[in-house]
């Protein structure tokens, strides 16, 4: 999808590394803009895109109270597989996109009566979700616990491979001629007559006509803000174990009750994850991979013999109303928020890209994002923690 230019392509800085960074970034370059991505950690993209299970699951996520992100979740949905195709090409990488669709099963008759009411509820939104016995679930997925009861199949929702997406970005980037610095921390703002002109890396300014705060959960640190955007660290903790490839337990996405299980084309099965209010805390705890072990073995029980592969948690950058903050900040000019996607990073990291980019280059608020700008949060009168 073509990003529309402006006569003088401005010089525009990026604050984080992630996929939402990346892809903005990479989006700019390719229009001509003069990129260049500072990101904290000394390898970018090691913290909540390397975390993430990379589910592309707009339908089954739904929740009542989420409506108006909907449409932004399934309009992104649909522009990964271009996004994709694009990004392979342009990298020589593969990203690991899969589209065998996703089940959500129910275990016991709590877990039905649960899956009924969701069921209703996304068919009540129109989308493309249907009902499964037991033995249809099983039939998909022959190697689900036999007690499986019920599941709904959703057929467009998938997955790509987080971790291989954001190393095609990177290449990307540099291929289209953005420059990524990791390990080199943004400071503060420089702020001249309320307008952003750069920003300050220790010691030494870098000058910029634009600037996007792609911080994730670190976003409202960033020193010299007017109005942090309020956004907070959710701490996810999740586990691998390593299947056979050429004979994997899994191949669709499945959420069981407590966990959901992501099956990679190495035979990779991705378990996750919790869901905790630690702040900033990273630490793995016996408690959290326990938990997601029992909920894994309940819904898969094969899995008891495989080995672990790896054990890791991330930091969801996460809102009161769980949707991202897109467009303009509030108190100055020239800085643009593409922040708190909580867990839908990955999801809306093509439309994002689209549609910051376009705001940097055009000044436009696209209206698919126009009702995520920062001042919703003044008019619900929430304030920066």
């Amino acid at each position: 999808m073509s990003i529309a230019m402006s006569s003088s392509q401005p010089r525009v800085v990026l604050i984080g590394g992630g996929i939402i960074g990346l892809a903005i970034g990479w989006r700019l370059a390719l229009a001509g803009a003069s990129v260049d991505i500072f990101e904290r950690d000394a390898a970018a993209g090691q913290r909540a895109s390397r975390a993430a299970a990379g589910m592309l699951a707009a339908a089954v996520e739904a929740e009542p109270g989420e409506q108006p992100l909907l449409p932004l979740c399934l309009a992104s949905r649909e522009m990964w597989p271009d996004f994709a195709a694009e990004l392979e090409a342009a990298s020589g990488l593969p990203v690991g996109l899969r589209r065998e669709g996703t089940m959500v099963v129910a275990l016991t008759r709590d877990d039905v009566e649960t899956l009924r009411s969701n069921y209703e509820f996304q068919r009540g939104l129109g989308l493309d979700i249907h009902w499964l016995t037991g033995a249809q679930a099983k039939e998909r997925e022959p190697f689900l616990n036999p007690r499986t009861a019920a599941a709904v199949y959703s057929p467009r929702d998938g997955q790509v491979d987080n971790r291989l997406a954001t190393a095609a970005l990177r290449v990307a980037l540099a291929k289209a001629g953005g420059r990524l610095h990791e390990g080199t921390p943004v400071t503060g703002l420089e702020i001249s007559a309320g307008r952003v002109t750069g920003v300050q890396l220790g010691d030494r300014v870098q000058a910029a006509d634009k600037v996007v705060l792609a911080a994730g959960a670190w976003s409202r640190l960033l020193p010299g803000l007017p109005v942090p955007p309020p956004v907070r660290p959710v701490k996810g903790q999740m586990l691998s174990i390593a299947m056979d490839p050429a004979a994997p337990l899994l191949n669709h996405v499945v959420w069981g009750p407590k966990c959901y299980l992501v099956p990679r084309a190495d035979g990779t099965l991705i378990v996750g994850a919790t869901t905790e209010e630690k702040g900033f805390d990273d630490q793995m705890t016996a408690g959290g991979v326990l938990a997601l072990l029992e909920a894994a073995w309940r819904t898969l029980p094969g899995i008891e013999e495989l080995p672990i592969r790896e054990m890791w948690n991330g930091l969801r950058p996460g809102c009161r109303d769980d949707a991202p903050i897109l467009g303009w900040a509030e108190g100055v000019e020239g800085l643009a928020l593409a922040t708190g996607h909580h867990r839908n990073g990955i999801l809306l990291a093509p439309i994002t890209a689209h549609t910051i980019a376009d705001l940097v280059l055009t000044g436009r608020v696209d209206e698919k994002i126009a009702g995520f700008g920062a001042g919703r949060f003044a008019r619900l009168g929430v304030v920066a923690a």
